[in-house]
């Protein structure tokens, strides 16, 4: 089956001295087919089975493509993604990224300088603007994780019978806070771990339902161990694809990041602006859950007890995912309501503005 995004096109207009910024909110395309090819037929995306053509889109209404099909596209389709600046991602069927195509890099070549003088360093020591940077978004990290506990507190106040979410807020407050006054990368990623620790050693109990087929003790990433982590670690995976394409849509280089370690093939600087967005996914799950949108047949385990999503499984969170990106959310740097799917964008196009020097410090995103 392949699932698409579709529904009304949202936008998002701000001025900033003086220059008018519009960006429309398109359709993802996600083929969960494992043995699907994607072709191309004029100005329309093709996407065959074996001897059966099943779905067909033109190219203005898609704004990025993500494959979990290992059939692969023709040569043909690549170039005309590249040429209308479409990203495609490669996944494997059960969410790893693999690799992602994306078309000339957009912007002037100043700003990826200005972003590589600013960003690496030859003797490891860290500026002041760039030590901004990562308690900022460390802080902000902490503090929406934050915002997710209090959201379930208010909601639900039976979850703290023991106080143990109380406890939690208000050490991950503290954490927020001490941030500011470190000077130091690895006191801040200390920080940063240990107040993760702590938030996901009480994440489950914002569960009020399917409680025994959901649990999580600790955050596992790879392989994801239980079906908490199998949900944060694919759509975490969807999150930073967006980032990527939003970060390379405004000319920044998204491989170079301020706060995850520069490797190969890694896009640090995506996952640098994730992880203030990460509470969207977070409370996703938890309501997903709750709402038993999602249920324990929707999992699988593997050999080594690795948990994965099942075909069905993964169409129905690519389709409550796409759901939630045309919610409406309040930005409030800019002070505007803005489709939740056009936050990559936006988040990216104050980061580039930063980069450039038009604004002194980054606005991170904050949850409300």
């Amino acid at each position: 089956m392949i699932i698409s995004a579709c529904g009304k096109i949202s936008a998002v207009c701000w001025r900033n001295k003086g220059e008018i910024k519009i960006k429309k909110l398109l359709n993802t395309l996600y083929i969960t087919e494992e043995d699907a090819y994607l072709s191309l037929d004029g100005e329309n995306i093709v996407i065959k089975l074996p001897d059966e053509q099943v779905f067909q889109m033109p190219f203005s209404n898609i704004e990025s493509v993500f494959c979990f099909s290992y059939m692969g596209c023709s040569p043909a389709l690549m170039g005309k993604l590249c040429e209308y600046g479409i990203a495609l991602n490669f996944l494997s069927p059960q969410g790893r990224l693999l690799g992602r195509l994306q078309g000339t890099a957009r912007g002037n070549v100043l700003l990826r300088t200005a972003q590589i003088k600013l960003f690496v360093s030859d003797d490891d020591t860290i500026n002041e603007k760039v030590l901004g940077l990562i308690r900022n978004t460390v802080s902000a990290k902490i503090a929406n994780s934050c915002s997710v506990l209090k959201r379930s507190l208010r909601d639900y106040p039976e979850i703290d019978s023991d106080g143990a979410i109380s406890s939690c807020i208000e050490r991950l407050k503290g954490s927020a806070e001490s941030v500011f006054g470190m000077n130091d990368k690895l006191e801040i990623l200390g920080t940063e771990g240990s107040a993760a620790k702590a938030y996901f050693e009480v994440f489950d109990r914002m569960l009020i339902r399917q409680r025994e087929d959901f649990r999580m003790s600790y955050r596992t990433k790879r392989p994801p161990l239980d079906r908490i982590n199998a949900l944060l670690s694919y759509l975490y995976t969807i999150c930073t694809c967006d980032y990527a394409a939003a970060l390379e849509s405004v000319g920044l280089d998204s491989f170079v990041g301020y706060y995850h370690e520069l490797r190969p093939g890694r896009s640090s600087l995506a996952c640098d602006l994730v992880e203030e967005t990460r509470c969207i996914i977070e409370r996703m799950v938890i309501t997903v859950i709750n709402l038993r949108q999602i249920k324990a047949e929707d999992f699988e385990e593997q050999p080594g007890g690795a948990v994965m999503l099942t075909k069905d499984g993964k169409k129905k969170v690519l389709s409550l995912w796409q759901e939630k990106k045309r919610s409406v959310i309040a930005h409030p740097f800019l002070k505007q309501k803005i489709p939740l799917g056009l936050l990559p964008f936006v988040q990216s196009s104050l980061l580039a503005k930063y980069v450039r020097g038009e604004l002194d410090e980054y606005p991170s995103f904050l949850l409300k």
